[in-house]
């Protein structure tokens, strides 16, 4: 087998800025052309109508000094800047890279100095920054090299707590593209509130049922025996309640946005719940989720008995449905994400090859791989490197209502 040619010694780099419009890249490899010149990586950004073109070349036998007047003179003539100066001669990829993903509502300058200087403090550098999203949120990512990513994210989240943003720090590769699953919790994660609590206010039952589940959701009380315990309380409740708190439910704002995308990308999509079946399953129908696992309330005589049939789902209980839907596609837990906000969650966020917690408690915060504090459950997409505009080209071309933008 023979071995790929080592990077030239000397190579030159070409940096084109100045105002954006058509035809500027073809002008500029044309110009190059007339010479005797290899391509080795080309670069290129557009900000506010500002274009930056970087073009690394290996000179090979060209006459430099005459390269350099030919674009010096493609600069006076197109009124733009080119910079020549000597490149990096290896072209290979920098190791230890990693995408540091960045969320803020809103995003400040003084998150982004404190971030990028953890960076710095790490020993990685930053290749590149894009932007993901301007609204709702405010999302860039940065590609950066020469860190291990394990020490980064380490470092910079808790510059992240402190300047008040989201941070997901996640290893370059073909891996962090090719997560196909996605499992959700349902309450206060695909939807607002707490089921229980709204069947429990149909019962009167309020106070004390909400008191139980905080505690639950806190990790301060065994979730299996906390369920039965608030479900006595709904003993008596007319089956017709159940229909109406189904009719009640809200989405999170942003749910319907990341399943379709999800769905679009050719994800499986799946939710679990602590939870009842009766308010899962219809919601899972009407939004194409391919899995649903929850709790089912026990009905007899069209009134709710205060008990559940079959066995709880409990906290492992959601980690084995995350692993039996992704068994069932064939998908390893590695390509796999799990989002959840309480205690209940935690195996599965454990479990999963990303795990992120979404409005979540603290203990649930200090366990995921990351944590989404925006109120918009897509923001979800910008961790998988997929942005707004993105979103949006696919929404119109299908004839996807976009909402529109909120003021900031």
């Amino acid at each position: 087998m023979s071995l790929p040619p080592e990077p030239p010694a000397t190579t030159l780099l070409v940096t084109l800025t100045g105002r954006d419009r058509p035809g500027l890249t073809a002008q500029l490899f044309a110009a190059l052309s007339s010479h005797d010149v290899e391509v080795l990586d080309v670069e290129q950004v557009t900000v506010r109508g500002r274009l930056v073109l970087a073009v690394l070349l290996n000179p090979a036998s060209a006459d430099e000094a005459a390269l350099r007047r030919t674009l010096a003179d493609l600069a006076g003539l197109l009124d733009i800047e080119i910079e020549v100066s000597a490149g990096h001669g290896d072209r290979r990829r920098p190791p230890g890279r990693a995408h540091i993903t960045v969320l803020g509502f809103p995003l400040r300058p003084g998150a982004v100095a404190a971030l990028t200087d953890a960076v710095a403090k790490a020993g990685a550098n930053i290749d590149r920054i894009v932007r993901l999203a301007s609204y709702p949120v405010t999302s860039i990512e940065f590609e950066v090299s020469g860190a291990d990513p394990a020490r980064l994210r380490a470092d910079v989240a808790a510059v992240a707590l402190a300047e008040g943003v989201d941070v997901a720090v996640q290893p370059s590769g073909l891996l962090r593209r090719a997560k196909r699953l996605v499992v959700m919790d349902v309450d206060s994660t695909l939807v607002q509130g707490e089921v229980i609590e709204m069947l429990a206010e149909k019962a009167g039952k309020l106070d004390q049922v909400a008191s139980v589940t905080e505690r639950a959701m806190r990790g301060e009380l065994d979730f299996a025996a906390s369920l039965r315990e608030r479900v006595r309380l709904l003993a008596g409740l007319p089956e017709s309640a159940v229909a109406e708190v189904r009719a009640a439910v809200r989405l999170t704002p942003g749910a319907r946005t990341l399943v379709r995308t999800l769905k679009r990308l050719d994800y499986k999509c799946a939710i679990v719940s602590g939870g009842f079946s009766q308010i899962t399953d219809p919601l899972a129908d009407e939004l194409g989720i391919d899995y649903s696992a929850a709790n089912t309330l026990e009905i007899a005589d069209g009134v709710l008995t205060g008990g559940l049939v079959g066995p709880i789902l409990d906290r492992p209980g959601k980690a084995a449905a995350l692993a039996r839907f992704a068994a069932a596609e064939g998908i390893p837990l590695s390509q796999t994400i799990a989002v959840g906000d309480g205690a209940n969650d935690l195996d599965m966020i454990a479990a999963a090859g990303l795990g992120v917690a979404f409005n979540a408690k603290p203990i649930v915060r200090s366990a995921a791989d990351t944590a989404v504090n925006v109120p918009y459950l897509d923001a979800i997409l910008y961790l998988l490197g997929i942005s707004r505009d993105d979103i949006e080209a696919a929404d119109a071309a299908d004839g996807t209502p976009t909402p529109a933008p909120p003021v900031r």
